[in-house]
């Protein structure tokens, strides 16, 4: 059966639509004319975050995606129901047992049709279901087929189980993440990882599609949640090799030794982040904030390392003593990065969201369109 949006009740979406009838309201929206992946057909057998991200961006940019959902359905449904709308929303949803015949033989009907196949299980369970790449390249050669894993579909790690957490420690980011004289500890609430890797197979599934226009042959995309974070850590890997930092402990220093730079609570209870690293802004922090920086050297940014617990510490006193609307004014008026911390659920009434248009919704569930404007749209 194909299920339809509508409202979430009980942890079950109560909208269903007969598919060999097609009785029922519309399995989506037709995608914006102008986007321009208007025309590609997209299956996902992918479930909770990586693989419905990459295929939610993909639906932003025009195509149409058909989520094949084993019988228990998306994991997210029952436990994250409002992320599972917010990344499902506008595809039409299979709900198939790969285990079984019919099953099967509608899953190779829908793969037949489309030009991009997105999975995100463990390596080999697809090619046990007869629907590896291996198999269906045969059959369908322009096929653009990506698996999302944790660590890859070879290599050491690849049939261990995982989760955002882990990858971010393979990486080497969680042992960048917490305070410096804590242990390492998961400091983001988003799950970067899977976010990260999404958006890496999304560049890497355009190419795909684009040297397809060339061959006439798709490709294989092995695209490993661990990898897409390490890559992301060259910025931070190039420069504790040119310090010599030869520990964790000295690699916490290096990145959690920043003066005047940081979250500061106010006096009406709010927090606001500062950002004065480079000469000029500093300059202008001192001044704007009036700080006392007496017993201090704090000459050069190395003077200022060296006293950055001071320093944080006296900046922190001066934030205490006013509240966050008058602080950022002066701020703000004397050019220094600043910015108040938003909660995750002020951000669609910020001034910033409003002007840049970004916010979009799923029925009574708003939720951020792809961040550039690619379409025709003004």
């Amino acid at each position: 059966m194909i299920v339809d949006r509508g409202r979430l009740e009980g942890g079950t979406w109560n909208v269903e639509r007969d598919e060999t009838t097609g009785t029922g309201p519309p399995a989506s929206e037709p995608p914006g004319q102008g986007l321009p992946l208007v025309g590609l057909k997209v299956i996902d057998f992918s479930e909770l975050a990586p693989g419905p991200f990459l295929t939610r961006c993909l639906r932003d940019l025009g195509a149409e995606i058909d989520k094949v959902e084993r019988p228990a359905r998306d994991g997210a449904l029952s436990t994250h129901p409002g992320t599972y709308r917010v990344l499902n929303d506008g595809k039409r949803i299979h709900v198939l047992d790969l285990k079984t015949p019919d099953g099967l033989a509608r899953a190779a009907e829908l793969v037949a049709g489309a030009d991009v196949l997105v999975e995100g299980f463990r390596p080999g369970v697809m090619d046990r279901l007869g629907l590896g790449y291996g198999t269906l390249a045969e059959r369908h050669p322009g096929l653009v087929y990506v698996s999302i894993s944790g660590f890859g579909q070879e290599g050491p790690l690849s049939r261990i189980p995982g989760h955002d957490l882990n990858y971010l420690a393979a990486s080497g980011l969680l042992g960048l993440m917490g305070e410096l004289d804590g242990p390492p500890a998961l400091g983001v609430g988003a799950p970067v990882g899977d976010l990260l890797g999404a958006v890496y197979a999304l560049s890497s599934t355009l190419i795909a599609l684009l040297t397809r226009k060339d061959t006439g042959r798709g490709r294989h995309l092995d695209v490993s949640i661990t990898d897409c974070l390490t890559h992301g850590m060259n910025m931070v890997i190039g420069q504790l090799q040119a310090d010599g930092r030869a520990s964790l402990r000295e690699a916490r220093e290096a990145v959690f030794t920043r003066p005047a730079y940081g979250v500061f609570e106010t006096a009406d209870g709010e927090y606001l982040s500062i950002a004065a690293l480079e000469e000029h802004f500093w300059q202008r922090t001192v001044a704007a904030l009036d700080l006392d920086l007496s017993g201090l050297d704090t000459a050069t940014l190395g003077d200022r390392r060296r006293n950055t617990r001071e320093i944080n510490a006296r900046i922190a006193a001066a934030v205490r003593g006013r509240d966050v609307k008058s602080l950022t004014e002066t701020l703000e008026a004397a050019d220094v990065p600043v910015m108040r911390v938003l909660s995750p659920l002020e951000l669609a009434d910020s001034p910033h969201a409003r002007e840049r248009g970004l916010f979009t919704s799923a029925g009574d569930i708003g939720y951020v369109r792809f961040p550039v404007r690619i379409g025709d749209e003004a």
